[in-house]
């Protein structure tokens, strides 16, 4: 705090010293709000208190995972997942909301993407195109490399 108020003291801009400094503007500003008010500069931010009463248990997210990673569903979403298992909350049994099934494959590293190269993951689309007719459509099935983005052939 020292070396910024010099600098300041000598002409030069907060912004600059904040960049030399490696640190954000703003960040410079609640550093010099914090040494005015108590004079240590200690940072008072905690983070979040709030308790949060339906957080997934282990059980839970060990569940999920489960789930994620039978031999029917890995390669579903979770989108999808949940569509088939729509029977069973039917029944009463429930899992966890498509959000839970991201975060907890997230946090256990399943969620990235399943292609490195061309030629592995395709994806389908059909659009309908209107003619020059009234009421006459043309219909374009089209399959795409989902890595190069290039319409198969």
């Amino acid at each position: 705090m020292q070396i910024l108020a010099e600098g300041i003291a000598a002409g030069a801009r907060a912004s600059e010293l904040a960049k030399l400094m490696g640190v954000g503007l703003t960040t410079l500003h609640r550093w010099r709000r914090e040494f005015k008010a108590d004079g240590n500069g200690v940072d008072r931010c905690k983070g979040s208190t709030r308790k949060v009463v339906h957080r997934l248990s282990v059980e839970e997210g060990q569940r999920i995972l489960f789930t994620c990673n039978e031999p029917k569903y890995a390669d579903l979403p979770p989108g999808q997942i949940l569509l088939d298992l729509a029977d069973l909350a039917d029944q009463g049994i429930y899992i966890g909301s498509e959000r839970s099934f991201y975060r907890v494959l997230h946090a256990h590293g399943q969620l990235h993407r399943r292609a490195d190269g061309p030629k592995q993951v395709w994806s389908w689309d059909i659009s309908y195109l209107p003619t020059s007719v009234k009421g006459i459509w043309l219909y374009l099935y089209l399959v795409v490399d989902i890595w190069s983005r290039k319409v198969v052939t």
